[in-house]
């Protein structure tokens, strides 16, 4: 189990993240994750930075394992999405600081496979000891170089990354700086320029229902123009951590690709994406 007892690094060196004109000074630590019995998988060498939230791990099997870092997102490159998002090279050159050239250790809390094949894991660089010192998902988000976000199938300490991902928005740092990234109130009106995008969405749940089996989480007094968060009948089983008709006057942040359905809604398949602040 991790625990807050586990070893954390403070970074002693400070590197330069510089792409073009930006720059970030890497220092610090994040938070050890806790999650319940996790997998520890492959070891390796980090030999190539693919972007922001994945890499090639050459294994001592001399084959190259291509690997996704889970429950979090860097700012997309152009060669996944139609352009560029706003401090995609940053992203990039911040997991190359931490991790390039480094030896890693993958740890599985749930599914570790993609759709893509690729390894899906918690992932920690070891020092000349080939111990633990540093959780890379939780530096990438502390550092502001990526979001909290999470797939069904994968687990995390969202806790401590939710956090990190707080105190970087809160204190400004990296992508928290742009407009692009910014959390948006549940207003259907300027919502619905954000239809097909993916956002960070705060606001008080006006009123949930309860219909044939799905659920829904209202945003204002007309569910037919006002923002929803929609959970499928199949997806309530797991939501048992928080029962989402309890959650009438929350204060809650949800993430996901809006769509327009009726008003602006979410759709939620787990609760990971889902913070229930007050």
């Amino acid at each position: 189990m991790f625990t807050s007892s586990d070893n954390v690094i403070g970074l002693t060196r400070r590197t330069a993240l510089v792409s073009g004109a930006a720059s970030l000074i890497v220092m610090g630590n994040s938070k050890a994750p806790s999650i319940a019995a996790p997998k520890a998988g492959e070891t390796g060498r980090v030999v190539r930075i693919i972007d922001g939230d994945s890499f090639v791990l050459a294994r001592d099997t001399g084959e190259d394992l291509s690997v996704r870092l889970s429950a979090i997102q860097a700012p997309r490159t152009a060669q996944r999405a139609a352009r560029a998002w706003p401090y995609a090279p940053e992203a990039r050159a911040g997991l190359s600081a931490l991790t390039e050239g480094r030896s890693v250790q993958l740890y599985y809390g749930g599914e570790t496979r993609d759709r893509f094949g690729r390894a899906v894991a918690q992932v920690y660089t070891l020092d000349s000891f080939g111990q633990r010192d540093l959780w890379v998902q939780g530096e990438l988000v502390r550092l502001g170089l990526a979001r909290v976000y999470s797939w069904k199938g994968e687990m995390a300490d969202m806790d401590a990354l939710y956090a990190l991902e707080t105190q970087a928005r809160d204190r400004g740092r990296g992508l928290w700086t742009h407009s692009f990234y910014a959390v948006r109130k549940p207003d259907p009106d300027p919502l619905a320029q954000y239809v097909d995008s993916l956002q960070i969405i705060e606001g008080v749940v006006t009123s949930t229902a309860d219909v044939r089996g799905r659920i829904y989480l209202n945003f204002g007094a007309d569910y037919r123009t006002d923002f929803t968060i929609a959970i499928a009948k199949k997806n309530v089983k797991r939501f048992a951590s928080v029962d989402p008709l309890s959650l009438t006057g929350a204060r809650v942040r949800v993430r996901g690709w809006v769509e327009l359905i009726n008003g602006p809604m979410i759709w939620l398949d787990h609760p990971g994406r889902l913070e229930v602040l007050s």
